[in-house]
This record gives C-alpha cells, structure tokens and sequence, in this order.
C-alpha cells in the first residue's frame, strides 16, 4: 500500500513538473492572416510541435503587424514583448546590411530546397545569428532560418532569355533586386506592391517582381501579364525563426532540437506544397491561349547569376557582416555546383 501511494506521489510530482514545463510561445510573422502560408502552418504544424514535445510547447502565430510592425521584432524579441518572431529578413537589411545578403540573394539559389540547405547545413544559421547579435547583442537566438517559395515574375511581354531583359521596364524594391536587374540591362521601376496590377494592366511596366505563382494568381495579375516567368528568376525571400534568448535558455536540450527539426521539416513541406500549387496552376494556365508561362534554360539562369553576382559583391561591401554573409553563401554554392 505504501508502495502504491509512493508511486501516484511520484506520477502527481512528474505531472505537475511536466505542467510547469510547458511553455506558450507568441510568435509574429510577416505573413498576413489569409495568407497560404499562414493557414498551411497553422492547420498542419502547429499541432505537431506540441505533439511532438507531448506539450511542453505550444506556439501561438499572429500576422504581420499585430504587435508591432515587421522591422520593429528583433526589439520586441529582445525585449520579451512578443517571445519571437516568424519574419522575412529584407526588413531588417536597414538595421545591418548583412540581412538583405541573407535575406534575398538575387538570382542565386534555383530552389528553395537550396537555401534551406545552407541555413540548416552550410552556415547560414550561424550568420543569421551573428546579425541578430549585432543588433539586439544576444538577447534574440535564431532558431533556424530559409525561404520556402520561388517568386514568379508576372510580364506582360514575352522575356524568354537573359538577353530578352534589355530594355524591360521592371517593377523592383529598392536595393539588390533593383541593382540586379539595372545590371542585367533592365529598368527597375519603383512602384508600391499594391500598384503592380494597375501598373501590368496600363503598361507601366513590362514585368513586376511580386510573389509565387499561386498567389500572383489568386490576384488576377495572369489575367494583364500573361508570360510569367516560372519557375521564377529572381526573387527567394529567406523567413527567420527567433525566439527571446532567455526563454530559449529555459527550455530542455531536447525540445530546443525538436523546435528547430519541427520548423525545418514545416519548411521543407511548405515549399514543397507551394512548389506543387505552383505547377498545377501554371501548367493550367499554359494549356490555355490566353497564357504563355516561360521557363528560363539553365544557361539563361546562369548568365544572370553571374551579372548578379557582381552586385552581390558590391552591395557586400557596405558592412563585414555583409561580406561575411556573402562568402559563406558563395562557398555554398560553390559546394553545391551552382558556382563552378
């Protein structure tokens, strides 16, 4: 009998230390809250994680902006007002010009598997981490890092090869993307995402730089440039996933790797899923008349990586963390055979 009530003590003090181990994490991201992205995740990962810590972590997303504007999260990690962040790295690229190198490599990886692969094997994450240090000295701890889509790029006029850019009036962000394509003899035009419709359908500009193919055509953008470049050229946002250090430093050696293989795996699923709605509406779209979808040749994609590469190194040059950034992505890619 006594045996009996020592063993339901001991059951009652491992539940109820199980129970003050789980811990909830607000987590925002750049994602809007109808966003793919957002309901993907939401529906299908977020029970795994606590699954597969058998509730020790919970994980609470909220969009873009809910707390605090995008740019603004490394402080508001840092400062335990959200306990991380889910976030596109181009916004930071004004906080240390590193990010806008990790953030979007024009015209570098063709795949997001790729760029994955360097965050989660070839360094990315250590530099990731070396940024967010410069910025919040060691209070945000990225947990891993990657893009999970290709953009398309949405034309109005047919460019089917490297040389087909000369002359084409492209809408661009500012930055690298636009000094890639300046570069490839094209002309970036400075217009707001939500004026990239009006400007295909006015001839404006010839192309636009806006988002993957799936979502470019939940907007209608293929109705008023129909010859999208897919899969994309250009553009491969990397998202970062960070937590508040301290509550990092809470959790267990093991649950600190189940949220980091769970955020990989939720990646590498989502680009695939991405990569196959992608394919399905852009093989749809190219069996019709209306619609002619282009996919650049290899060689195509190689001459631009070359062009780009140049400003790549230019850009690298305003801080050390930019140029530490670039050459661990080159010796990468170079590893990978996208750099001979």
């Amino acid at each position: 009998m006594k045996h009996s009530t020592a063993a339901m003590l001991a059951m009652t003090v491992s539940g109820f230390a199980s129970m003050a181990a789980a811990e909830t994490f607000n987590i925002q991201t750049s994602f809007n809250a109808g966003d793919f992205s957002t309901q993907y995740i939401t529906e299908n990962w977020l029970p795994e994680i606590e699954a597969r810590t058998e509730g020790r972590i919970k994980i609470i997303l909220t969009p873009n902006g809910s707390v605090v504007p995008a740019r603004e999260t490394p402080d508001a990690v840092a400062a335990g007002v959200i306990d991380g962040d889910f976030t596109s790295v181009n916004y930071f690229a004004g906080l240390e010009p590193a990010y806008a190198i990790m953030g979007d490599l024009i015209s570098g990886y063709d795949t997001p598997e790729q760029m994955l692969g360097f965050c989660k094997d070839g360094g990315g994450e250590a530099m990731m981490q070396k940024a967010a240090d410069a910025i919040t000295d060691g209070e945000v701890t990225v947990v891993a890092c990657g893009p999970y889509s290709r953009e398309a790029l949405a034309a109005r006029t047919p460019i089917r090869t490297f040389e087909d850019l000369q002359g084409m009036k492209i809408r661009s962000p500012e930055g690298l993307a636009a000094a890639v394509f300046s570069a490839a003899g094209a002309s970036p035009v400075s217009i707001p995402f939500s004026e990239v419709f009006g400007a295909l359908e006015k001839g404006i500009v010839d192309a636009a730089d806006a988002s993957a193919y799936v979502n470019n055509d939940a907007t209608g953008l293929q109705d008023v440039a129909p010859y999208p470049l897919y899969p994309g050229i250009h553009s491969m946002p990397s998202m970062q996933l960070t937590v508040n250090t301290a509550k990092w430093d809470g959790l267990s050696a093991d649950d600190q790797a189940a949220l980091r293989t769970w955020w990989y795996d939720a990646m590498y699923a989502m680009a695939a899923e991405v990569s196959k709605q992608d394919a399905e509406i852009a093989a749809r779209d190219d069996a019709t008349d209306k619609i002619e979808v282009i996919d650049w040749a290899q060689e195509d994609r190689d001459q631009l990586r070359v062009v780009a590469r140049q400003q790549w190194e230019d850009y690298a040059k305003k801080s050390e963390l930019a140029q530490e950034a670039l050459d661990a992505h080159i010796a990468y890619m170079t590893k990978i055979g996208l750099f001979k």
